[in-house]
């Protein structure tokens, strides 16, 4: 029966010599989905949409190409010897660490031309950020890529995944792990968290300014960095050591850092809701 399992098409659309792939939908549908969760929130505090408006259309085309930037950077002994294929991002291929350093260097500079806060801005952004990585893993998903090692169907199967889901993760004759699909429940449960975090600000002020997003990175980085150990196709800093695996650490302790420097050391601390 495995050798006659065929892979989901990765066109979704094919217009004569246009084609558009599922992987670009996807990361798009996500994207929107994201962005209009950050637009409601920033209704609700009664900011200026207009602001997060312009900094959206700043930011998500610098972070795209940085996720691209990183990617063929730490993976430049490929494209090196096939510089054409730096632009098919439509293969896959970015980042969301290079995504999220491009996302944040954009918005120091914007919240400074702008003068308004950093950290309500990207406190704002979290939890469409979540929504934005949760969804757009599948669309590793439809490019069979971003899987972990070689597991059993039996394997698969005893995770009651449908089966659409378990033959996709035949490549090659071998079954995988489904990181994509760790990573994704990882983000929809911090999601989950966030959004609760949120209805408790509304009754009681127990976050400070800022700690909605750096709680976010510590969520993000604690499930990627072992979720990373299990994949195949990591981006190596050394020949032992995965980048992702790396900045997630790193992640981790600055923000740990950041929020017991910014309670302690930082007088009238502003809360999470409070106007800049």
């Amino acid at each position: 029966m495995e050798a006659t399992i065929q892979p989901l098409s990765r066109i979704a659309i094919e217009v004569g010599s246009i084609t558009i792939y599922w992987y670009g939908v996807i990361i798009a549908f996500g994207a929107f989905l994201g962005l209009s969760f950050v637009l409601k929130e920033a209704e609700r505090l009664n900011l200026n949409k207009e602001i997060v408006i312009d900094l959206i259309l700043y930011a998500v085309p610098i972070s795209i190409i940085s996720a691209r930037i990183y990617y063929v950077f730490f993976s430049w002994d490929y494209y090196k010897d096939n510089p054409g294929d730096i632009i098919a991002i439509w293969e896959g291929g970015i980042a969301i660490h290079g995504a999220l350093i491009g996302a944040v260097l954009t918005t120091v500079v914007f919240s400074r031309i702008r003068k308004i806060s950093f950290w309500i801005l990207v406190d704002i952004a979290a939890p469409g950020l979540l929504i934005g990585q949760a969804i757009g893993r599948w669309g590793n998903f439809m490019n069979q890529e971003a899987h972990g090692g070689p597991v059993t169907r039996s394997f698969l199967e005893s995770l009651a995944l449908p089966d659409w889901l378990v033959n996709q993760m035949f490549i090659e004759g071998t079954y995988y792990h489904p990181t994509f699909l760790y990573e994704s429940l990882w983000n929809v449960l911090g999601l989950i968290l966030i959004l609760i975090l949120i209805l408790i600000i509304r009754r009681k002020m127990s976050l400070k300014r800022g700690e909605l997003f750096l709680s976010y990175v510590i969520w993000y980085s604690i499930g990627r960095f072992f979720i990373e150990g299990m994949r195949t196709d990591s981006l190596m800093l050394t020949s032992s050591i995965r980048m992702a695996q790396a900045i997630s650490v790193l992640l981790i302790i600055l923000s740990m850092i950041l929020i017991y420097y910014r309670r302690k050391l930082i007088e009238s601390l502003p809360n999470y809701a409070e106007k800049s």
